[in-house]
């Protein structure tokens, strides 16, 4: 006999998605994520990623939306339990230096968006809104011009601390020394 499958009612299906694309992405990287590897890893059928998402570019823009949403609340989260400016710096010195900022796995992430973003106009959006959120938390604390270094300082160094991980990282005192040179400098 004929007639519609129903099936029942899966509020979380799309978040999940998004978290599979995600981790689709940090394993195999943008140019080799496909829908078949997203529907398996969030364990869903494959016919639901269509009727979430209008394609692949879709779920893509929207699971690196949902990255740099993530990354910007625990940005924030540091930076807000600030209550002065030398809190605020040692705030920055632990983003760039502690392990809670972004976990190895996220800086592929990263990485991948940043490489993404320069071939599709939705991510470079949240890439550069990331870059203005993050930013905002600063503002806070430091100037519109220190605001500007810091936030490099954080995405530079951080990105030195992921590729060299067998050097520990950087050093913490030399990181203390230049965000709070720059803290005092710009304002």
């Amino acid at each position: 006999m004929g007639g519609s499958r129903r099936v029942g009612n899966d509020p979380q299906r799309k978040e999940r998605i998004l978290a599979a694309a995600l981790e689709v992405i940090a394993e195999r990287g943008v140019h080799r994520t496909t829908h078949r590897a997203i529907a398996q890893r969030a364990s869903v059928p494959l016919g639901s990623l269509t009727y979430h998402f209008d394609g692949l570019t879709e779920i893509l823009e929207q699971a690196f939306a949902h990255l740099a949403r993530t990354m910007a609340r625990y940005y924030g989260d540091r930076m807000a339990a600030a209550n002065s400016r030398a809190e605020a710096c040692e705030a920055v010195v632990d983003l760039i230096c502690g392990p809670g900022y972004a976990t190895p796995g996220q800086f592929v992430l990263l990485f991948e968006m940043y490489s993404y973003a320069n071939h599709n106009d939705a991510v470079r959006e949240a890439a550069r809104a990331w870059m203005g959120v993050s930013r905002g938390f600063l503002s806070a604390h430091f100037s519109p011009e220190a605001c500007r270094a810091l936030d490099a300082l954080v995405e530079g160094w951080s990105l030195h601390r992921h590729f060299e991980r067998d050097g520990g990282g950087p050093d913490r005192a030399l990181v203390s020394a230049t965000v709070t040179a720059v803290a005092e400098r710009l304002g």
